[in-house]
């Protein structure tokens, strides 16, 4: 997983999903990181779009398009705030506080159409 996380920016930016047949957990796959903890500088983004995982999973288990199109918004909203380059967290080059990446998200998931 680590390799492959590399390759996207890092463990901060890697969801994980671990789907069986009834049941799902959705969780980011880096560890706690006691080292940042209540410095403010741990990535949101892997928490975010596993949620986002997690919506369209439920979607596509249910029928239900709303859950699938919310999904769909995280991650559109976490690749705009990545492309615009003003919220990046510390570990992708920017000095945005976890609170200020997930605000600057939650704020491109308000304004989508």
């Amino acid at each position: 997983m680590a390799l492959a996380a590399g390759l996207i920016g890092g463990m901060g930016m890697a969801p994980s999903a671990d789907i069986g047949d009834r049941y799902a957990v959705f969780q980011p796959a880096h560890g706690t990181a006691p080292d940042i903890a209540g410095k403010g500088i741990a990535n949101p983004i892997a928490a975010i779009l596993s949620a986002g995982l997690m919506l369209d999973w439920l979607g596509r288990r249910h029928q239900h398009a709303g859950m699938i199109e919310a999904g769909q918004r995280i991650e559109r909203a976490v690749a705009h705030v990545l492309d615009e380059g003003k919220s990046l967290p510390v570990d992708q080059g920017g000095s945005a506080t976890t609170t200020a990446v997930g605000a600057a998200i939650a704020a491109a998931i308000a304004a989508a159409p």
